[in-house]
């Protein structure tokens, strides 16, 4: 396992994390999950992301169950706060002072532990002063409760605004975590450039395109049963906006640049992301623990220049590169 301080900080995070959004507490059974975050341990995985929205709440108690008895100072963990949780109640969900307190002394206990290493903020909230938000997060660093601050899916001008309050309250903002992936670079026009120069890192989710860029989905064929494709807890709405025959069948051209690295599809794609220097991890999530085995042989791994390029001149336009897209992502209003 390869190593990549997180922003312009002192900490350092294992460049392959171990996320459980849409597996544990909801895709895969507890024992299951353990295995593959006992795995990822075995592996050299240090960094476990995870959420108090994923599985509404379910997927934190599985992660902690599974990291108990584990030394707390040789793991980064990081969790969020925004969405809808507990019964979606008025107050349930944004980024008031109120839902932030509630929501990490919710998330430490699932957790099982005193503080966890860093704190996202899941989406911007348009219904709450960014100072009221900026605030609540500083008082939880200063209560010792969380290390470091972050966001997820946040645009260039959202980050400038919310790194300066941070910066005026003396508190680090060290981390963006954007969807990033050769099919989905929508961060690399705008959110890249200011992050690199605020000293702010990107740790990416869906590196390999909820695993169209596995190779597993053949133009013109059904999905595989039981893929992502085919679950209807969530998985296929995520996946459906790459399941098209030309997107699948240029993902199928890259079956000789991975070849010829001796890498899988999805090594590819994961080792793709982390060529990036402002990317400090790639997460990936897994329902066995042979997934994350093969997922970690992407640490380290260089692809030449011409391979990158090549890449880039398989996809062409297929590829999203919509800077716009980013700010999709903000809600309108809280969602309850």
């Amino acid at each position: 396992m390869e190593f990549r301080y997180l922003g312009n900080s002192g900490l350092k995070i294992s460049e392959i994390t171990y996320g459980n959004w849409l597996t544990h507490g909801s895709q895969v059974e507890n024992d299951v999950a353990t295995q593959c975050v006992r795995t990822a341990l075995d592996e050299g995985i240090s960094s476990f992301d995870t959420a108090d929205v994923y599985a509404n709440t379910k997927a934190e108690s599985v992660l902690g169950e599974a990291l108990k008895g584990e030394r707390r100072e040789s793991l980064e963990i990081f969790t969020k706060v925004f969405w809808p949780t507990g019964p979606g109640g008025k107050n349930d969900t944004g980024l008031s002072r109120k839902h932030i307190m509630e929501s990490i002394n919710g998330s430490l206990k699932r957790l099982q532990t005193d503080y966890v290493d860093l704190y996202q903020a899941h989406r911007f909230d348009t219904e709450t002063p960014l100072e009221e938000t900026m605030q609540a997060f500083a008082d939880i660093v200063r209560q010792g409760k969380a290390l470091y601050i972050g966001v997820s899916e946040w645009t260039a001008d959202q980050i400038r605004a919310g790194h300066a309050l941070a910066t005026d309250l003396g508190v680090q903002l060290i981390s963006s975590q954007p969807q990033y992936s050769m099919l989905w670079r929508v961060i690399e026009k705008e959110v890249v450039p200011t992050c690199k120069e605020l000293g702010i890192s990107q740790i990416v989710w869906s590196p390999i395109a909820q695993g169209v860029l596995s190779g597993k989905y053949q133009p013109g064929q059904a999905p595989p049963e039981g893929s992502r494709a085919t679950d209807e807890k969530g998985g296929a709405d995520m996946i459906k906006r790459f399941m098209n025959d030309d997107i699948l069948a240029r993902v199928q051209a890259l079956r000789p640049v991975a070849e010829e690295l001796d890498l899988t599809m999805a090594q590819l794609a994961i080792a793709w992301v982390l060529q990036n220097d402002n990317v400090a991890a790639a997460l990936v999530g897994a329902s066995r623990p042979e997934q994350v085995s093969e997922n970690v042989k992407a640490a380290g791994v260089k692809i030449p220049d011409e391979l990158m390029t090549k890449i880039d001149d398989v996809l062409g336009d297929v590829a999203e590169t919509d800077a716009g897209k980013t700010a999709e992502q903000t809600p309108r209003t809280r969602v309850a």
